[in-house]
């Protein structure tokens, strides 16, 4: 398969629902993708800026006090205390890396890459874009023989399923079995909500209590995107087996994947500061208290979203039949059969919105069913 042969890009069709919404009195309320509307923390801007005398060509590995910052990170949030250097590496963002890990790992059309049966799409194009088969499976036992990477996403986008320690050490077992490297899409951490969530932190994939001793076969992917309002940065990294990581490194060289060198320092400070990670969660979780109750007076059950950015709605009905039903009170929502044929009754809600028109949808909502 060749770049040419995919899909047209998918949020094309959303457009005459955006245009429907649009003609509300009150106004559009877009509620369907998750780029962050709040402002960069100062502390982060203000370090770009004293990074931009960047004349030099930045490190693909990463600077030293980024790589050490990505480590005491995932010691001080994640519970991850046995890390180097060596096994942390930047992105510029995580989309990225998400897309070309089938690539960059020498797959092809012999190879099978799993990933969640509702899940960014990503998994599956970077899957074909090398002429792998993707498979949609979340049970490990479902996982086939052939297959060389393993997606999972916890907390997942679009549903917000997040696996326990006893879940992830189970997939770990399976995919050592298969041979398979295992990469755990991770970037919604730090927005638990619910269940255990809202008491403890969720766990990672390089947690001591998942990897029984060792990080063989293991990738963490994680991005500042969402906790520090970093998007428009494409600020992220992947950290777990260092022999992994140092193939990755080695292809990245080649193809010249390196984070500038402002982010880098940028990413560093960030990394440094939990203060403004928790002003941001409680920025999402007063958008998710107003949007939550109204969608369920509007008639809508809501699904996992136990942690994450989005609520994961249905009404029970054909998804496309909810955007446009949303879209008569001005609310544009993310369709469900994006994320897979899973999803063919589901909608996805996002918190990005800014918190004025969040409570203006929970308004509209909270007239009652559509």
């Amino acid at each position: 398969m060749s770049v040419r042969d995919l899909a047209d890009y998918p949020w094309d069709a959303v457009v005459p629902f955006r245009e429907r919404a649009a003609q509300h009195p009150g106004g559009l309320v877009d509620l369907s993708v998750g780029s962050p509307v709040d402002p960069t923390p100062e502390i982060i801007r203000r370090a770009l800026a004293d990074a931009t005398d960047a004349h030099a060509y930045p490190q693909t590995l990463g600077t030293p006090r980024l790589r050490e910052a990505i480590v005491e990170w995932y010691a001080r949030r994640r519970g991850v205390t046995d890390l180097r250097v060596d096994n942390v590496l930047p992105t510029i963002g995580s989309k990225e890396l998400v897309a070309l890990l089938p690539t960059l790992l020498g797959l092809g059309p012999d190879d099978i890459v799993v990933h969640p049966r509702v899940a960014y799409p990503t998994y599956e194009v970077g899957a074909r874009v090398v002429g792998a088969t993707p498979v949609p499976a979340d049970d490990p036992a479902e996982w086939p023989q052939g297959t060389k990477l393993i997606w999972i996403n916890s907390p997942g986008n679009p549903d917000g399923r997040t696996w326990t320690v006893e879940e992830l050490a189970a997939a770990v077992r399976r995919a050592r079995e298969l041979g398979a490297v295992l990469a755990s899409d991770e970037c919604y951490a730090e927005l638990g909500w619910d269940g255990p969530w809202a008491e403890q932190p969720v766990p990672s994939i390089l947690d001591p209590r998942v990897t029984g001793g060792t990080r063989e076969g293991l990738l963490s992917v994680y991005s500042l995107s969402k906790q520090s309002n970093l998007a428009g940065y494409r600020a992220a990294f992947v950290a777990g087996c260092a022999r992994v990581i140092a193939e990755l490194l080695t292809a990245r060289k080649h193809l010249g994947l390196m984070p500038p060198a402002p982010v880098q320092h940028a990413m560093a400070v960030a990394l440094g500061d939990d203060e403004h990670v928790a002003a941001q969660k409680e920025l999402y979780r007063t958008r998710r208290t107003a949007l939550r109750p109204a969608l369920e007076i509007a008639g809508f059950r809501i699904d996992g979203s136990e942690a994450g950015l989005y609520l994961w709605a249905t009404e029970g009905r054909d998804a496309w039949e909810s955007m446009g039903r949303l879209a008569e009170r001005g609310i544009l929502a993310g369709p469900g059969p994006f994320y897979g044929a899973d999803s063919a009754q589901h909608v996805r809600l996002a918190l990005t919105a800014p918190t004025e028109r969040v409570q203006e949808a929970a308004r509209r909502l909270s007239a009652g069913p559509l």
